[in-house]
């Protein structure tokens, strides 16, 4: 059986490799080993931060809706209750935008909210 030479593959990931640490200074993006290394620690970051971003949204998102609820005598939980027993089906995303961009929508959005909570309470 013929010898099995990986020198066309070897070359093609090498490549890939270098072509990844271009940006890298020194070198870390001239020498392989320091190369590969730059390039590997930088995709196990861009693994785990894409994980980190979507925790991160929502907190921005949840911090946005509170600052926006505080405005109308509401706390986050108070709000987030309202809305389920409003039957308001948005979501943390849009609520946060509609608050950023929006405040006589969110201020509809919360009378709603607070409508709902009254008569939730005056019913138990």
């Amino acid at each position: 059986m013929p010898r099995a030479r990986s020198n066309v593959t070897r070359l093609k990931r090498k490549k890939q490799v270098m072509e990844a640490a271009k940006g890298a200074y020194g070198g870390r993006s001239k020498l392989w080993k320091a190369a590969k290394e730059t390039v590997e620690r930088g995709w196990r970051y861009a693994y785990r931060d894409r994980k980190n971003k979507k925790r991160e949204f929502r907190r921005l998102w949840i911090i946005r809706i509170n600052a926006a609820a505080n405005q109308h005598g509401m706390n986050y939980s108070t709000f987030i209750d309202g809305l389920k027993k409003a039957g308001i089906e948005i979501d943390r995303k849009v609520l946060a935008d509609i608050a950023v961009r929006d405040p006589q929508a969110f201020g509809a959005i919360a009378d709603q909210v607070r409508t709902a909570r009254d008569n939730d309470v005056s019913a138990a």
